[in-house]
């Protein structure tokens, strides 16, 4: 897989790329990730992307022509599965949606910044719209690192043990039951019995049962979409 992300803050999104499941996916060369800066494709002598919006709204827009120069230069070396925004009014990212993305060889992360981008590159050059969260931050940039980590993590051989992340949280529309380690005492606290039994069926009953459980009180809202 290769994802490139257009950005503002190239640097702001080096760090999130050079450290644990990431890096080691990228050092296994399961992936490869590469940032752009957008003022690079700027043909303004300061490098400027923004500009005042029509309308006389208050803040800045990123101007279309620079990123059409940068999605251009991309898609003119290679064809993409998705050309993504990342906008606080995007299509919620869940694990369904990194589950899909994980299955693409190629994707572009636009980073969203300043009041947003000339809507005519929404109409004309974005594929997919995602938003994290129902927040507002700075810019893209956290949110393009987000669904970058979320999706690679799932790639085959990213993790060594790859049940690892088909039994994380939300993968069957459920949060994950609890989890204990050594010692099985600790100050007078006891890990549950069933888990000590050995007992595969059963341990897998509980664990379920769990899930179930702690969804129902903390978000009940899964259980509602698991059921549409």
């Amino acid at each position: 897989m290769r994802i490139d992300i257009i950005t503002v803050l190239p640097g702001l999104l080096e760090g999130p790329m050079q450290h644990s499941i990431v890096k080691r996916a990228r050092d296994r060369g399961l992936v490869e990730i590469c940032i752009h800066d957008l003022r690079d494709f700027s043909q303004d002598k300061h490098r400027r992307v923004d500009d005042y919006s029509f309308g006389g709204d208050a803040g800045m827009v990123m101007r279309i022509e620079p990123i059409d120069r940068a999605i251009s230069h991309l898609t003119a070396q290679r064809s993409y599965d998705e050309i993504i925004y990342t906008s606080p009014d995007g299509r919620k990212f869940n694990q369904q949606e990194a589950n899909k993305l994980a299955l693409a060889e190629n994707l572009v992360i636009l980073c969203g910044h300043y009041k947003g981008i000339d809507q005519r590159a929404r109409d004309h050059l974005i594929t997919c719209e995602y938003s994290i969260g129902d927040f507002v931050m700075t810019g893209g940039e956290l949110a393009a690192a987000v669904i970058t980590d979320a999706v690679v993590r799932i790639l085959p051989g990213a993790i060594s043990d790859e049940t690892s992340a088909l039994t994380d949280s939300f993968q069957d529309g459920l949060l994950a039951p609890p989890v204990y380690t050594r010692p099985a005492q600790y100050k007078g606290w006891s890990v549950p019995e069933v888990l000590l039994s050995g007992h595969a069926a059963k341990i897998e009953a509980w664990k379920h049962a769990q899930s179930l459980e702690r969804t129902r009180r903390l978000r009940p809202d899964l259980l509602n979409d698991r059921e549409k």
